[in-house]
């Protein structure tokens, strides 16, 4: 370590240099700690586990696959339908937690989307997925 004087000598400049060598007994010490709780860690102890045999259960979401033209009709699942049948298959539907994809063409007035997303929010429906292309 330097020491520098009080006196009053001229050209006296201030260490420019950082001591690293606590920081390097630090890095040490945590090295020697790590080196030696890893191997505790990995440590378990055994345990005889009952094996079972089951099957994956595949919970398939119900899709609804509602569309709307651009003059406000409404096609579930590809047939043509009124407003009030779209509610009534949300309503029976909505205890077997389905997924409503909607698809929307680019002049349908967003009051008829409105519309839609209401009576899926009355009827309980909570995944509700957009369908679009993407361009080019």
């Amino acid at each position: 370590m330097a020491i520098g004087s009080f006196g009053a000598g001229g050209g006296v400049q201030p260490m420019a240099e950082i001591n690293t060598t606590p920081l390097v007994d630090v890095m040490l010490v945590l090295l020697v700690i790590f080196i030696i709780t890893i191997p505790v860690l990995h440590q378990a102890v055994p345990i005889d586990l009952p094996q079972v045999s089951a099957q994956r259960i595949e919970d398939k979401p119900l899709l609804i696959q509602l569309a709307l033209d651009a003059e406000g009709r409404y096609y579930l699942d590809g047939a043509p339908v009124q407003h009030s049948e779209v509610e009534s298959r949300f309503a029976a539907t909505a205890g077997r937690n389905p997924e409503l994809h909607l698809r929307a063409d680019r002049a349908t007035r967003y009051d008829k989307v409105a519309e839609i997303l209401a009576a899926a929010q009355k009827a309980g429906i909570n995944r509700i997925a957009f369908v679009t292309e993407p361009k080019g």
